[in-house]
């Protein structure tokens, strides 16, 4: 005879737990953690999870959940606390956030935490982020010598080029990728190393003008500055064409303070000391590190165009600059989709607009029209797609002065 002890099922073995002040407050990640484990997850407390993980009863743990919001800030330090603890046994973290600062959520991804998912939880978000931690590590090393990288130097002094859109549409990241491609073709026999930087966090769209994948390195990278290094930066990056070297923005939109003055100075200097030049997409918004970017800055372009909001937007952007004395003499002005060489009315526009300024507007930039839309959609510079276009022609001659200043200066020096 067998007992029925011995035909009952044995409880499905704790895989993951979810850590929060009141799991209630989130039923949406009840209901995800149901489909996703069934009966094999538990719920904590933060006082529970700081105990727990100290048992051996942990160890078995794939993964813990942290449910946060903004009531949960005052707790930010235990949460800490229970994120080192977690590493520490190799446990992946999650943290899911409602309403929780930049600030908390930078200090949490730093410390360890592998993903960050916004509360309400986006459809599907949760189980491609398991999906994510469960896929082994890639190997960045094979990839890199798959892809044809250049090994890091740290021996370059580059020249770092910003560009910055005053105003929405102005075209800026169109002209930075399409500048950081002529600059890598600017020389066939000796061809100097470029390096474009894609940092708008949230909207960033070079990989998509260059056909090239987001990958989740490049989040583990921007949340873990203090550990980076030439060869972390280098394999972080994805090369288009065997020529320019990208970092794209990631692949899941972050607050833009999610990084700091010090992270953004740490990959500029690295990129500096590896590449010849580097050009960086900045978000149209102005962050706190845009000051440390322009200081970085050999010149910074400031995209606009031939209209009001372009002037007001001018206007407010260099009271900005001088009032925190910052070096506003670094700007330079390109006017995209600029009047033609014949429009003699437009050209008269240009003209009262940069005195009533009081700026120069260096660069004109004409309007490339719907081949620059098709280049774009396509994953191709304009070289590629229409090498024959008007705004590709300016964006060379652009690119062969710059690059032929920086050969003069360095022959001099």
């Amino acid at each position: 005879m067998t007992s029925t002890a011995a035909v009952q099922p044995e409880p499905a073995p704790i895989t993951a737990c979810t850590i929060s002040r009141n799991v209630q407050n989130f039923d949406l990640l009840i209901e995800d953690m149901e489909g996703e484990l069934g009966e094999s997850w538990g719920d904590l407390s933060f006082d529970e999870a700081g105990v727990f993980l100290e048992q051996p009863d942990s160890d078995g743990l794939e993964f813990v959940a942290i449910a946060m919001d903004e009531e949960d800030e005052t707790e930010v330090d235990k949460v800490a606390d229970i994120i080192k603890a977690a590493t520490a046994k190799g446990i992946k973290v999650l943290v899911i956030a409602e309403e929780v600062s930049p600030i908390a959520l930078h200090r949490l991804l730093k410390l360890g935490a592998e993903e960050f998912i916004p509360y309400p939880l986006p459809d599907g978000a949760l189980h491609d982020a398991i999906e994510r931690i469960r896929r082994p590590a890639p190997d960045y090393a094979a990839m890199g010598a798959q892809q044809g990288k250049i090994k890091p130097t740290g021996n370059r002094n580059g020249v770092v080029l910003p560009v910055q859109s005053v105003a929405g549409g102005t075209g800026a990241t169109t002209f930075a990728i399409n500048l950081a491609w002529e600059l890598a073709n600017i020389d066939k026999e000796n061809p100097p190393r470029v390096c474009l930087l894609d940092l708008d966090l949230q909207f960033g769209t070079a990989a998509t003008y260059l056909d090239l994948p987001r990958r989740e390195m490049v989040f583990e990278l921007l949340s873990d500055t203090a550990s980076m290094d030439n060869d972390s930066f280098m394999q972080a990056l994805l090369v288009f064409q065997e020529k320019l070297h990208v970092l794209t923005s990631p692949a899941e939109m972050l607050p833009l303070d999610m990084i700091t003055q010090e992270d953004v100075d740490k990959i500029v200097e690295f990129a500096r000391t590896n590449f010849d030049y580097v050009v960086i997409d900045m978000p149209s918004t102005v962050v706190s590190w845009t000051e440390t970017v322009l200081h970085a800055s050999h010149v910074f372009f400031a995209m606009i165009e031939l209209d009001m909001r372009s002037a007001q937007n001018t206007l407010r952007f260099l009271r900005a600059l001088k009032a925190e004395e910052l070096p506003y003499e670094k700007l330079r002005y390109v006017m995209n989709r600029a009047p033609g060489f014949t429009d003699m009315t437009g050209k008269s526009r240009v003209k009262r607009m940069a005195e009533s300024l009081d700026i120069k507007i260096e660069v004109l930039m004409p309007d490339g029209g719907k081949p620059v839309r098709e280049a774009c959609d396509q994953g191709l510079p304009l070289s590629d797609a229409a090498g024959k276009n008007p705004l590709r022609k300016e964006v060379q001659k652009l690119a062969q002065s710059i690059h032929e200043l920086n050969e003069s200066v360095a022959t001099a020096g």
